[in-house]
């Protein structure tokens, strides 16, 4: 990764930056080497995916943070340091024994079923739910897409098929217990003997034990894979928003249910459009004298360039509406509107030959000749020479 840039330096920002100078800088250069403007030209390509890239990590909180961390090795899992982002559990644990929440919470509480599963290890349980990111471009998020999610979630091992026994072995009733995942203990108090029930310390409270391990899972019957699984984004969605895959999540214990995955989205900012609800603003730059005259413009949209006719004497400012050219309403039929706000670009610059004819159009328009040496101040006043 030697020939990389450092996406800080990519965006032109520092390792301070907000959020909104991230994405700002990301939108200048968007701009500024998009294919669309700079036709045939692949150093402009490779910019703008380097951009891309840069903003895909600096925008995510969690890739920031190990990119912060760790540089590259962190954000590239060929590196053997990323952990893919969100990976739902624990990570770190490397390929041995693997844990989730509801691990956690099962050896103190019993798990999620209430005292069911305390009193039955081997009661079913449902997986934890994990969350993965993806970032698809503007157009992509107008019009939906498919798009391909990496994640880590916990499976019963493909070696053992989740018994946690080495090839050729079964796993034996425990002899502590007996098979019932509990063991009494006696305990003499002034009052007697007490007798209490609980889990059995060698099996966990499952009743079976391996004495030879599996030596993928280490016995645990289960482990943490890198999973991609396309996903299918709505059209309309917004920044931010999350996308629930039934089912995808953390697999459960003891034949319980699998938990969820949910997908978060970015967008990426677009260097033209401005999304606003379902509407998108354009701003279109036309001439002094396109305003004045009126002209046929062309009109990028989401659905490519339409024509517009504009009107003699336009304001700058002016805001004209193409209807159902935003963003689609989801579940519905319905689309929102493009907002196309004229900018008038003023000549700068003039000539003499150009600054008479304006003065002479002026006095057409039976206006008093402008003088330059009545130039006023910001208060109306004449300004002292």
């Amino acid at each position: 990764m030697a020939d990389k840039r450092d996406y800080y330096e990519v965006l032109g920002v520092s390792k301070g930056a907000t959020p909104d100078e991230i994405k700002k800088a990301y939108r200048q250069l968007a701009k500024k080497y998009h294919p669309d403007l700079n036709p045939d030209n692949k150093e402009a390509e490779e910019k703008f995916k380097e951009a891309n890239e840069a903003y895909e990590i600096l925008s995510d909180a969690d890739k920031k943070e190990k990119y912060d961390r760790f540089g590259f090795a962190g954000v590239d899992p060929s590196y053997g340091a990323g952990q893919g982002g969100y990976g739902g559990g624990f990570g770190g644990f490397g390929d041995g024994m693997e844990f989730d929440l509801g691990d956690l919470f099962g050896s103190f509480f019993g798990g999620f079923g209430g005292g069911s599963s305390r009193s039955n290890p081997r009661a079913p349980r449902r997986g934890s739910d994990i969350q993965a990111s993806v970032h698809i471009t503007f157009e992509e998020a107008a019009k939906g897409c498919t798009k391909k999610a990496t994640f880590q979630r916990i499976e019963a091992c493909d070696e053992c098929g989740g018994s946690g026994a080495a090839k050729g072995t079964q796993p034996q009733t425990c002899p502590d217990c007996n098979g019932r995942g509990q063991v009494n203990v006696q305990q003499r108090t002034p009052f007697g003997t007490i007798s209490t029930s609980k889990t059995c310390q060698r099996c966990g409270g499952k009743g079976t034990f391996n004495p030879t391990p599996c030596s993928r899972c280490k016995g645990n019957g289960r482990i943490r894979k890198n999973i991609s699984k396309d996903v299918t984004i709505p059209a309309g969605i917004a920044d931010g928003q999350a996308i629930t895959v039934r089912g995808e999540g953390n697999h459960g214990l003891n034949n319980g249910p699998a938990g969820d995955l949910h997908v978060r989205v970015a967008v990426k900012p677009h260097p033209f459009f401005e999304r606003d609800g379902y509407n998108v603003w354009y701003d279109m730059r036309v001439s002094y004298i396109q305003a004045t005259l009126g002209d046929k413009l062309r009109v990028p949209t989401l659905d490519g360039d339409v024509e517009y006719d504009l009107p003699a004497g336009t304001q700058p400012g002016d805001v004209f509406k193409l209807k159902a050219r935003g963003i689609p309403v989801p579940n519905t039929s319905r689309r929102g509107d493009q907002l196309v706000r004229i900018i008038v670009d003023v000549p700068r610059n003039l000539n003499e030959t150009q600054k008479a004819a304006l003065l002479h159009f002026n006095e057409t328009l039976g206006k008093n000749p402008v003088k330059p040496e009545e130039k006023r101040g910001f208060f109306g006043g004449k300004k002292k020479r």
